[in-house]
């Protein structure tokens, strides 16, 4: 007999929901069936067998929620194993509200350099992704039994260790005193809120998860703000033009299309903010890939434009609305929504004049762009009338210092108030 364990389908899953089981006792099952759906903090995913015997308990009803990561959900006779996750997601079932997260991207998107272990001695057999997994969590990989490849310590082995708490590797001495405690948050009625006064929505997991990451990022990440205005009026002008051109093709481009192609070419430009913060040093990504925020029922996810740089006005307003599509309707694939170097949030629509986000780690830097409105500039020294939009960059101080922010801030602002240059 095997237990089959609820699986970590993305490196951020604490727990999921059951959604669906697509077999019952006694079916027989093949290595590549599909045998479950499970509803992560990111999207609904199949999961399939990785080897064949026959389904002898259903140990977790479909349906339920809170399964925590390596829980047994059902138990399989034969030379069996856990099931892997399929790398698509599938519509969430029609009989439930559809729950799918943002999450900014996921430890596996940071560069797989081989961290060193956390205790000192010799080397453990380790996969990269499992020595990050156990440098970030604090384990001693020596006190982990590897299920690998000769006793090779991998990723479910790392899981398998915080589930249990077995590993945790001793405190340095002489080393620094234990952080603090996380603020514990009173009830409404210690606040002095009445019970029966409000109602109480229960936390999702895609809440859950954008409350813990976000409070870790602003907490963590010693960040601030750098803010421009940027005159529209050529680039407004500009895509009239480009529309003209390629209605024939039923392509339509937004202003943020020009943005994110902006980003991209300002990324290349300067590439330093093209950059991330691990461990091990400074990661410079060789792409921008730019995620876009998109607002769902319940929160955010940020699909990625993958090497805007490289791709056209026409190109990206194809992707642009192909994933904002998709994303509502939660059939994005993790791929499309995990990892990314650089972030844009977009307010503008709801007329929000300026705003700064919050860093989407492991990315160095997230722009926030307001609307666009025609305000009084000087210019020649007299006043004019312009299209004005402002957009506010935050850094990560730990990669993005401020005169790098500067130069790229410029360089964006050089690229929207004239477009050709992103001809050049």
């Amino acid at each position: 007999m095997t237990d089959i364990l609820m699986p970590a389908l993305s490196p951020t899953m604490e727990e999921g929901i059951l959604a669906k089981w697509h077999v019952k006792v006694g079916d027989t099952v093949s290595a590549g069936d599909v045998i479950a759906e499970i509803e992560t903090d990111k999207a609904t995913m199949e999961v399939e067998a990785v080897d064949e015997g026959t389904i002898e308990a259903i140990l977790v009803e479909a349906g339920t929620e809170g399964v925590k990561v390596n829980t047994p959900i059902a138990r399989l006779s034969g030379d069996a194993a856990a099931p892997a996750p399929k790398a698509a997601a599938v519509e969430a079932p029609k009989a439930e509200a559809p729950k799918a997260a943002a999450a900014p991207a996921p430890v596996a998107a940071t560069p797989a350099a081989a961290a060193a272990p956390v205790a000192s001695g010799p080397r453990v057999a380790a996969s990269p992704l499992a020595r990050r997994l156990a440098e970030i969590n604090k384990l001693d990989l020596k006190a982990i039994t590897g299920s690998g490849p000769h006793g090779r310590v991998i990723k479910r082995d790392i899981e398998a260790a915080l589930a249990s708490g077995t590993g945790k590797a001793a405190p340095a001495a002489g080393g620094a005193a234990p952080a603090a405690e996380p603020r514990k948050v009173q009830s409404l009625e210690q606040l002095g809120i009445p019970a029966g006064s409000y109602d109480l929505v229960p936390l999702d997991n895609m809440r859950k998860v954008i409350a813990r990451r976000l409070t870790e990022s602003f907490r963590d990440i010693p960040h601030f703000p750098l803010t421009v205005d940027i005159e529209l009026d050529n680039l407004l002008a500009a895509r009239t033009k480009i529309n003209t051109a390629l209605e024939s093709q039923g392509v339509k481009v937004s202003v943020n299309d020009i943005v994110i192609k902006a980003v991209a070419l300002a990324l290349k430009q300067v590439p330093e903010a093209n950059a991330s913060f691990t461990p091990d040093g400074i990661a410079l990504h060789h792409n921008a890939d730019v995620a876009m925020a998109v607002a769902i029922d319940g929160g955010l996810i940020t699909p990625i434009i993958r090497k805007a740089e490289t791709k056209s006005l026409a190109q990206i307003a194809r992707e642009t609305k192909d994933l904002a599509t998709r994303a509502r309707e939660r059939k994005l694939k993790p791929e499309e929504f995990q990892g990314g170097t650089f972030s844009v949030s977009n307010l503008g629509m709801f007329g929000i004049k300026q705003f700064a986000s919050i860093i989407n780690e492991p990315q160095g830097c997230i722009l926030s762009v307001g609307a666009g409105e025609q305000r009084p500039v000087v210019k020649n020294g007299a006043l004019a009338v312009a299209t004005v939009m402002t957009v506010t960059l935050t850094c990560d101080h730990r990669v993005v210092d401020g005169s790098i922010g500067a130069k790229y801030i410029t360089a964006l602002k050089n690229l929207l108030e004239d477009p050709i240059k992103m001809l050049a």
